[in-house]
């Protein structure tokens, strides 16, 4: 699963290449708040722990367990709902969005702090503070939150160049389709919003 393949001009390996696909069909699915983009979470974030672990990403490698917690989560969550009513698609109050952004940036300061001290990544900051941002993100999508397409927007354009330079190319091609199928959530969510309100 290691070994190297050329894709479209972009060298990846067999592992990259399903955790690529497995990522895509559960975005596309989480968009149409279909509850099997749970699964699919599950599997990628599985996948492409092994592949972050190859390319020294640490702080990645570890969020996607965390995923995969957060997924057996939001799985539920969707198929149960909030009480006993049905999880809809709803907006932060102005104190969500406060406890949002503090929350990134204390999960940055530890995890940077934490990846700078005790592994051997070159981009601690960088992973830091995306792996942060992913979990937020993450917790959003959770309890259906269109500002979720939000933090999803400004983690992955900027993970495309995190990937780039760790020479994970066919990743940074998934994240910038990520920044498009994000884009596209946040619409689509927003309109529901907008109609449920």
């Amino acid at each position: 699963m290691n070994d190297t393949l050329v894709l479209a001009g972009l060298t990846t390996t067999p592992l990259e290449l399903i955790s690529f696909l497995l990522a895509v069909t559960t975005v596309l699915l989480n968009i149409r708040q279909n509850h099997w983009a749970w699964l699919f979470s599950i599997a990628s974030s599985a996948t492409y722990a092994v592949v972050f672990y190859g390319a020294r990403l640490y702080g990645d490698m570890g969020l996607q367990f965390v995923f995969i917690a957060a997924s057996v989560w939001g799985w539920h969550q969707w198929l149960r709902g909030a009480g006993n009513a049905p999880l809809v698609v709803s907006r932060l109050k102005p104190a969500g969005w406060a406890w949002a952004l503090a929350s990134w940036l204390l999960g940055f300061l530890l995890l940077s702090s934490f990846l700078d001290h005790y592994t051997d990544t070159d981009v601690p900051h960088a992973d830091g503070f995306l792996t942060a941002g992913s979990l937020v993100g993450q917790l959003l999508l959770g309890r259906k939150k269109v500002e979720n397409w939000h933090v999803w927007i400004v983690v992955d354009i900027l993970y495309v160049g995190l990937y780039v330079y760790k020479g994970l190319n066919l990743t940074a091609v998934l994240y910038a389709v990520f920044v498009l199928l994000a884009w596209t959530g946040l619409r689509a969510w927003g309109n529901i919003a907008r109609r449920d309100a």
